[in-house]
């Protein structure tokens, strides 16, 4: 009983934030200060602890059943929480069943193969979990707003159009509906933090010696590009979010939920999957009775 109650909560709250159809999209719609009717801090302590308990029995099945992926794609403007989003929410599954990959700019190696190839590579493995910290989705955000970043990309330039980025779209449109054809299960987050919070949290990191190794000169740089990144996430999204590869726009102004949101989601995925252990044949049955009486009976 208690099970289901948790598998519909986490359903209930996953839902409001889910974006599987990207016309008509607009980020104005989705409010970053949203916590979808939880006010209590501590019904929400509770409520991610029940599902980082239950995501990582639900993991325990995935990895056992060796059948299907999960990649969780994280993508947000400085300062969003997408690091604790994932430390917390992932804190009690397996290491061994889990891969996170934080995409910085791209290696000489890496500019020497189309921009998917990085990705492709780190796609997880069946039965396991991979998460990425930024991704190529990259591609249509920093490269959109920072153009001059096509050139280091080494593109022929008869191939750098004005449809270069509806080509992109189309691109990752098609490697997504790829993948999940193959098994791989794909959530996408986006973390909507509000300008004003993200100067609060940019504030708090510098008076902060513990947290100064955060913060970078850059990150101002970035802010003053805000208007740009905002345009640029509400055409990505609107040009990706599909049904077997959905956006989830979750509010990031109150870390707690943006947590609990996540997690909710990610629990919600698994669930569709019925995963199982998998069952032991006859053989397998025999053999293991054999052992079981052979220890019985061992003296050491």
């Amino acid at each position: 009983m208690k099970l289901r109650k948790l598998l519909k909560e986490a359903a209930e709250i996953a839902e409001p934030f889910r974006v599987s159809k990207g016309e008509g999209f607009r980020l104005k719609d989705f409010d970053p200060g949203n916590t979808n009717g939880l006010k209590d801090k501590e019904k929400a302590r509770e409520t991610l602890e029940n599902g980082v308990k239950l995501l990582a029995h639900m993991q325990e099945k995935l990895y056992a059943q060796d059948r299907w992926a999960l990649l969780v794609i994280f993508q947000a403007m400085d300062a969003a929480g997408k690091d604790g989003a994932i430390k917390h929410v992932m804190s009690g599954v397996n290491p061994q069943g889990c891969d996170v990959h934080s995409f910085k700019a791209p290696s000489a190696e890496e500019l020497d193969h189309d921009y998917l190839w990085r990705a492709h590579k780190a796609v997880p493995e069946r039965g396991r979990i991979g998460i990425f910290n930024r991704s190529y989705y990259e591609e249509l955000l920093v490269v959109r707003v920072h153009q001059e970043l096509l050139s280091a990309q080494k593109l022929p330039e008869a191939l750098v159009t004005k449809e270069i980025w509806e080509e992109r779209y189309a691109d990752i449109n098609a490697f997504e509906r790829y993948l999940s054809r193959n098994g791989v299960v794909i959530r996408k987050f986006f973390l909507h933090v509000s300008k004003k919070e993200q100067k609060k949290r940019f504030l708090a990191r510098l008076e902060n010696p513990a947290k100064n190794w955060k913060f970078s000169m850059n990150d101002v740089k970035e802010r003053s590009y805000w208007k740009d990144y905002q345009e640029a996430y509400e055409e990505m999204i609107r040009n990706t979010a599909s049904k077997h590869a959905p956006w989830y726009v979750i509010p990031a102004d109150n870390k707690w939920f943006t947590r609990v949101a996540v997690a909710a989601v990610i629990i919600d995925a698994l669930h569709e999957l019925d995963l199982k252990f998998p069952s032991v044949d006859k053989k397998m049955k025999k053999e293991l009775d054999e052992v079981r009486e052979a220890l019985l009976h061992r003296e050491d």
